[in-house]
């Protein structure tokens, strides 16, 4: 452990966003440059952390890491991880004791459009950032962020545990379930000696949050319609997934790191980070709660047209987080969706985006506070 940090074995979740956990701790962000990495290394910067990034150029016009100067407070480098040599290079130059591996294509649609360069970015980018990790001497902890949807989705009612098989129906998909399998492997295979890092994966739901101006996302996609006074159009309504604002799995990621920092293959494995069962909702419910919070017209219709196939029914059980990690969801999803709705109006009544960001991060961190036993 080094000195000035204390002891983080025995540190919960509040503790956890305290700056002593993370005062002057070298940390990389891949994705740093997109919407959930970029709250995610405002909340590091605020915590006190000396932040790294490696990303593309933001893909959206606005974004998140603009508008909110996220490399304001950090050293962001732009790169493509699907190149091992980037990616080296951006782990030697940062000599962080913890990477977040963020950097994805995120999105199923496009993953349809470009399989290739969705599989060569989700796999072969995870393979590089394990092998430069395992070769920069410094790193003692990974967080390997995937998602809810590398299950094998079988459209059943009860949510899924991180033992259930993976897989995939669409490119994004089974993309990041080869992610999860081939993370398992570098851990078994090569990352088993002392002093090697302690490597875990993050399995979070669709997460929501202010200023995200993502193509094929519910909630930019509603936001874009509203803000031009046409109804948003819905592919699919019906559908349910397990909802919650972007701060909820940051917090666990937070955490997670400091449970590998603190007690290496302890931790190591697969998490899931999910709402609390109720918040597993339908997008016509949610597109319904939004408008609530919308000044003008908010309305939305059903598309018409044939889409690619995406699951009807996902829910995500995060038990053995709030049993094991201590985490727990904070924010119920009205709540958040509130929060996001205010976020983006007062951003178009001039308020400054970083101010607002770092401003939900407190009041997030305040509410958890609150919330321990």
């Amino acid at each position: 452990m080094d000195a000035g940090h204390g002891t983080l074995e025995d540190l919960g979740l509040t503790a956890a966003l305290t700056r002593q956990a993370w005062q002057g701790r070298r940390v990389l962000v891949t994705g740093h440059t997109g919407f959930k990495g970029g709250w995610l290394c405002l909340w590091l910067q605020s915590l006190g952390a000396e932040v790294h990034g490696l990303a593309l150029a933001p893909s959206t016009t606005p974004s998140l890491h603009e508008l909110a100067q996220v490399d304001a407070g950090m050293q962001g480098r732009i790169g493509d991880i699907r190149d091992l040599a980037t990616v080296r290079a951006a782990v030697d130059a940062a000599q962080p004791e913890v990477i977040f591996h963020l950097a994805a294509q995120p999105l199923v649609r496009a993953s349809y459009a470009d399989p290739v360069a969705t599989y060569a970015t989700n796999v072969m980018g995870t393979v590089h950032v394990l092998e430069a990790a395992r070769a920069c001497g410094r790193v003692r902890a990974v967080v390997n962020v995937t998602t809810d949807k590398c299950y094998e989705n079988r459209e059943w009612p009860w949510p899924y545990r991180e033992d259930e098989p993976l897989g995939g129906h669409d490119p994004y998909s089974s993309s990041k379930a080869c992610a999860e399998i081939a993370t398992a492997s570098w851990r078994r295979s090569f990352l088993q000696a002392p002093g090697l890092p302690a490597v875990a994966t993050a399995r979070a739901g669709n997460v929501i949050g202010g200023g995200d101006w993502s193509e094929d996302r519910l909630l930019p996609d509603l936001l874009r319609a509203w803000e031009t006074g046409r109804p948003a159009v819905l592919r699919n309504p019906l559908a349910v997934r397990p909802w919650q604002h972007v701060l909820e799995p940051l917090a666990g990621y937070l955490l997670l790191a400091q449970r590998l920092l603190a007690g290496g293959d302890a931790w190591a494995r697969a998490w899931n980070f999910g709402p609390v069962e109720g918040d597993a909702r339908q997008v016509g419910w949610v597109a319904d709660t939004l408008a609530h919070h919308w000044p003008g017209s908010a309305g939305w219709v059903q598309d018409a047209q044939a889409q690619p196939h995406e699951a009807q029914l996902l829910r995500l059980d995060a038990t053995l987080a709030r049993v094991r990690l201590g985490w727990q969801p904070c924010w119920p999803l009205a709540h958040a969706l509130a929060q996001v709705a205010d976020w983006h109006r007062s951003w178009r009544a001039g308020d400054d985006a970083r101010g607002l960001c770092l401003r939900q991060i407190q009041a997030y961190t305040a509410d958890l506070t609150k919330a321990q036993p």
